[in-house]
Formats: structure tokens, C-alpha cells, sequence
């Protein structure tokens, strides 16, 4: 695996089989998108020395993979200092999360008019393994938690184009929630305000379900803006 400052991305050596290219790129994405890019204050960099040996390609696949993920946001490169995995700033992540608010309120309307009672039954169960008086030892535990939780409201909307529209963000929204997790009440407050969600969902009541998803992340953003002086 490679060193990436105190990080270490969770790659494998890819298949010969694959188109090297795009192999290296899904690895790559998949790898940063489970970093907790938000939890050092110093920029992520990557090797692509590291990253060749990690993936057991050349840096030719290595490079045009990273080419696809500058254009898409998630790395930027920097003249005679290397490739950075991007930070946003947090009046970047503030705006990031009122967009996420947005789209995942509609998914949320749409989820409780159209999912399955299965689709349903998923996301009430999102956090049956972590009971309330272990929240604080498990924090962890719930913020990955926490991320499927909002991953499944969007998927079980069933429009394709919401879940396209977040992809590319998602990274930011798992380390901005794992960061304010850590903040006392934070988790408390934020499992009360998924219980508050699960019911209008299984209450098929769409117009709740969007309002109490929006206001749940708009209650983020100003969670960030009032206490994550150390996003700046």
C-alpha cells in the first residue's frame, strides 16, 4: 500500500485484464473517496512512485488516471511541488453542503413516494448495530454509518442523475461529517435527526421527509461554519 503523508490509500495490485487506465483511475477514486481527507490540517500528497508500486503498473496508466481525476475535481497538481489530493476551504464545503442539501431533500421526497418497503427497511437499519449508549466509543463506527445512511437515501430515490450529480462530492461530505462528529452533542443531535427522517420515510409522507433531510444538512452547514475553525 502507499504512504501518503500519515495516511495510507487502500489499494490492491489491479488486474492484467483490465484497461490499466481506467483501472488505476476507478482504484484511485475509490481509495480517495474512503480517506478522511479533512482530519490533518496539512495537504494530502500523492507518489506516483508509490502508487505505481501499490497498483503494480507503470506511471503511464498512473499519470492518465490522474489526468481524469484532476478533471473531475479530486486532485490538482501544483508546479515542482507535485499532486495534491483537493481540500475544499470551508466556505467551499459550506456551499457543498447546501447543495448536497438540496439534492438529497428531493431524493429523500422521492425516496418515501417511490422506494420499496425493502429499500425502506435498509435505511431504518442503517444503524441497528450501534446502539445510542455506545454512540461516543463508536464514533467512527457511526460516521461511516452515518455516510451509508445518506448514500441509500439517495439511492433509493431511484434517479440516477441525483446520484451522478453528488458522486463527485461525496469525499468532502464523508470528512466534513466524520470532523463534526467529534464535536460534543454532535452525534446525538444527528441520530435523533435520522430516527426523525426513517419515520417519515416509512410514513411515506414525501413533503416531511424532504423538509427534515434539508434542514438535517442545512444544520450541518452551520454547524461547520460555527464550530470547524480548524476546515480553514
Amino acid at each position: 500500500m502507499a504512504d501518503i503523508g500519515r495516511h495510507k490509500l487502500q489499494v490492491k495490485p489491479l488486474e492484467s485484464t483490465a484497461s490499466l487506465k481506467t483501472a488505476a483511475y476507478v482504484a484511485l477514486k475509490r481509495a480517495i473517496a474512503e480517506m478522511d481527507i479533512y482530519d490533518q490540517s496539512q495537504e494530502v500528497r500523492l507518489d506516483e512512485r508509490q502508487l505505481c508500486d501499490a497498483l503494480g503498473v507503470s506511471r503511464t496508466p498512473i499519470r492518465e488516471a490522474l489526468a481524469l481525476l484532476e478533471q473531475e475535481g479530486f486532485v490538482r497538481s501544483q508546479p515542482r511541488r507535485g499532486i495534491f489530493i483537493v481540500r475544499k476551504t470551508r466556505a467551499e464545503i459550506i456551499e457543498t453542503i447546501v447543495v448536497w442539501a438540496a439534492l438529497e431533500g428531493m431524493a429523500a421526497r422521492m425516496a418515501a413516494e417511490r422506494a420499496s418497503d425493502e429499500a425502506i427497511r435498509d435505511i431504518a437499519a442503517t444503524f441497528d448495530d450501534i446502539p445510542p449508549e455506545s454512540l461516543n466509543e463508536r464514533l467512527d463506527e457511526y460516521s461511516d454509518a452515518n455516510v451509508r445512511f445518506h448514500q441509500a437515501i439517495i439511492r433509493a430515490s431511484g434517479c440516477t442523475l441525483i446520484g451522478e450529480l453528488v458522486e463527485n462530492i461525496v469525499v468532502h461530505m464523508r470528512g466534513v461529517r466524520k470532523v463534526a462528529m467529534r464535536h460534543d452533542g454532535r452525534a446525538e443531535q444527528s441520530l435523533a435527526e435520522h430516527r426523525e427522517i426513517i419515520q417519515a420515510l416509512q410514513n411515506r409522507d414525501g413533503d416531511r421527509a424532504e423538509k427534515l433531510v434539508r434542514e438535517h444538512n442545512l444544520g450541518l452547514a452551520r454547524h461547520v461554519e460555527e464550530h470547524c475553525d480548524d476546515l480553514d
